[in-house]
């Protein structure tokens, strides 16, 4: 009897370690979906009416993603329009949540900068700027201050540093956006790591990105399809492998590029070709594959949604990045995400272990940051 109640405690203090058991079952296979998604949302406040409040606390999404721009209506009014106001939203989103949140954004600083000047954050600068002055202080400067801003905002998950190496500076959404450090991807791995240590100093999380490199593109993937078959070349995955020789990473999002020599059927993110072959069993990668935006017109213009998620979940994608913040915005999107994930598991499509498997990995990121 005392051996039995010894591991009854045990377990549930592992449980209790790892933010609460789930429920067995059809419930518990939804939550873990549910821990799957990270999703944008229509408010500066939060209210019992808001339907980030139903998705958090009904439905227990793993995380959200916060813009200063709301594209289907074309206004700047989405999330941000102060620091406090900032804080406050999402101090009331962690709040709520059963289990602690994802609270991310896209804050590399120059032209892609969410938290801008105009609503009172200090001016930023872009990758390209740094990469350019090659001075690691001043990069160092630049990621502490980005750093402690987001930190002093609750904000635990930074979609930066890019590390796509600079091949095309014509790309409309990597070069013309500067976004690269360097054509150099030895000068793009350094600089990447003194950013990713700076945002560990504060337990920010670290998302080096687009998997395995859009810098050589000529299309922009938010448009539609960006083929580099005859553009891309290995040196691109050096920032990476310098980046997981460090062993700083947990997280790395996926680019929607298409490149037949790799994957002569799917994009990159919805491409086992690419995330298991290459970066998990090649690279050597383990931790957290995060998709880059589905909203892009590189898969939903492309592939249905039930497609699109089969594919990149079966690929190797841990988390699944829903904006609801492309040409139109979708009322309760996430309740519709998972129960089409749920379906693709019922029928067989997906099997319960590779969830399981991309929960397990949720929950150990979130147990080593959060």
């Amino acid at each position: 009897m005392q051996i039995k109640k010894h591991l009854l405690i045990t377990v549930i203090g592992a449980c209790a370690a790892l933010q609460g058991c789930t429920q067995t079952g059809d419930a518990g296979l939804k939550e873990k979906i549910a821990q799957m998604l990270l999703v944008g949302f229509r408010d500066t406040t939060l209210t019992e009416n808001s339907e980030i409040y139903h998705d958090i606390k009904e439905l227990k999404v793993g995380g959200v993603i916060l813009f200063d721009y709301d594209v289907p209506s074309k206004t700047p009014v989405r999330n941000i329009k102060s620091p406090a106001q900032v804080k406050k939203l999402v101090a009331d989103l962690q709040q709520i949540a059963p289990v602690k949140l994802l609270v991310s954004i896209d804050q590399e600083g120059g032209k892609v900068n969410r938290l801008k000047p105009v609503f009172g954050f200090p001016p930023s600068v872009s990758a390209k700027y740094l990469g350019a002055a090659d001075n690691a202080d001043t990069t160092a400067f630049y990621a502490a201050q980005t750093a402690g801003m987001l930190a002093e905002l609750g904000i635990n998950l930074n979609f930066a540093p890019c590390v796509d190496v600079d091949v095309n500076p014509g790309n409309p959404i990597i070069g013309q956006k500067e976004r690269s450090f360097s054509a150099d991807p030895e000068k793009v791995a350094e600089h990447a790591g003194i950013w990713v240590a700076e945002q560990s100093k504060r337990h920010i999380i670290s998302c080096p990105k687009h998997f395995p490199g859009h810098g050589s593109s000529m299309h922009d993937t938010h448009a539609g399809s960006a083929d580099i078959t005859n553009t891309w070349s290995a040196a691109e995955l050096i920032p990476y492998r310098r980046l997981l020789q460090s062993g700083a990473i947990s997280l790395i999002m996926t680019s929607h590029v298409f490149n037949a020599n790799l994957d002569a059927e799917y994009p990159a993110t919805m491409s086992k070709k690419i995330l298991t072959g290459l970066l998990r069993e090649e690279l050597g990668f383990d931790g957290v594959i995060i998709s880059d935006d589905l909203a892009m017109g590189a898969i939903a213009d492309l592939f249905p949604l039930e497609t699109a998620l089969e594919k990149a979940i079966n690929a190797g994608v841990d988390i699944l990045c829903l904006s609801n913040n492309g040409s139109v915005y979708k009322p309760h999107m996430t309740e519709q995400v998972i129960d089409t994930i749920y379906a693709l598991v019922k029928s067989g499509k997906i099997t319960p272990e590779r969830i399981d498997e991309s929960y397990r990995r949720i929950r150990q990121l979130k147990q080593d940051f959060l």
